[in-house]
């Protein structure tokens, strides 16, 4: 599959009444805690911790694209401690982590996430998975006329990329106030003033 992807950078303001705009509609909104590791190499390669699964995941081009191929594999949560043993017995070495609480809908055939990580900053992700590369120009399209209906201008790759770099290089300080024995099961309902 084909991930057509858009995304922004939001202000606290705008992360909560997007937040309360998909409540008052009544959309069914899914809320999940999540340590990603990023994988060294020229790979982006990915593994995902929740209570409910580990996922493991690559995609294809780079990092901040508006479409990539990807691959994903899901896995019982219960592996957890063997699947880090295993890939790290590999050589595979986290070159950053990220701790995200996540707020995800499917709003007219788009899955929307609005998301808060630690020492990141407030996002709004949509995306669409197309089959056919032919197929990605629609869904950008589609993306795009959600970010102007919804009145949220999509930030620029630059902003991104920029924001990305001194997180890789400072993920640690930005985080260290994170207690990951506890991030995944800490009440959603407490971060609603993050």
């Amino acid at each position: 599959m084909i991930e057509v992807e858009l995304r922004t950078f939001l202000t606290n303001k705008q992360y909560h009444d997007l937040t309360s705009f998909f409540i008052s509609l009544d959309y069914d909104i899914k809320e999940t805690r999540q340590i990603t590791y990023y994988f060294k190499g020229e790979k982006d390669f990915r593994l995902m911790i929740t209570t409910d699964y580990l996922m493991l995941w690559v995609k294809t081009g780079h990092i901040h694209d508006e479409a990539r191929n990807e691959m994903i594999v899901k896995i019982d949560p219960k592996y957890k401690d063997d699947l880090i043993k295993m890939l790290h017995f590999l050589g595979y070495e986290e070159e950053i982590k990220w701790y995200r609480i996540r707020r995800e809908l499917s709003y007219n055939e788009i899955s929307v996430t609005i998301d808060y990580t630690y020492g990141y900053g407030y996002i709004m992700e949509a995306e669409v998975l197309v089959k056919k590369e032919v197929e990605v120009k629609e869904a950008k399209q589609k993306l795009e006329n959600l970010f102007k209906e919804l009145n949220i201008e999509i930030s620029p790759k630059e902003i991104f990329k920029n924001k990305y770099e001194d997180y890789k290089v400072n993920w640690q300080v930005l985080t260290k106030d994170v207690d990951e024995s506890n991030f995944l099961t800490e009440k959603i309902e407490d971060l609603v003033t993050v």
